[in-house]
């Protein structure tokens, strides 16, 4: 790592809830609000934002955990703002607090680890699982 970033940095990612990130059993009464996979995924991209100023190029990172509680819904259409604040590290490990508001309200927060992998170990992993034997 070129550098590590602190207890307190904080990244954020904005997005609109679009037609592809709502539930897909929107139908019969059920109104289209944004799906909890995608909130996580853009929650966690928002940690991985905080982290890619801090990386040698050869670095990536993956999560090794999610704990998120989804809050209130999002209908179509609405923005949303995640908020990532770092928490604290260990070793090549990362501790976030997450935070997702939409126009209205809190909808989700919790927590996420990252670690920081080497690309090219990691691609060795991932290799060694897709050989045919």
């Amino acid at each position: 790592m070129k550098s590590r970033p602190r207890p307190g940095q904080v990244a954020k990612i904005r997005f609109v809830v679009e037609a592809k990130h709502i539930i897909d059993f929107a139908e019969e009464g059920m109104p289209a609000v944004l799906a909890t996979p995608w909130l996580i995924w853009f929650m966690e991209h928002t940690a991985r934002q905080a982290m890619l100023p801090h990386l040698e190029p050869t670095e990536s990172t993956v999560g090794t955990l999610v704990d998120i509680e989804h809050l209130a819904p999002t209908p179509l259409g609405q923005a949303v703002n995640c908020r990532a604040q770092v928490l604290r590290s260990e070793g090549s490990q990362f501790l976030f607090k997450l935070e997702a508001f939409d126009e209205q309200e809190k909808i989700a927060n919790g927590l996420h680890k990252l670690n920081v992998i080497d690309k090219a170990r990691f691609a060795g992993r991932v290799a060694r699982k897709t050989k045919p034997e």
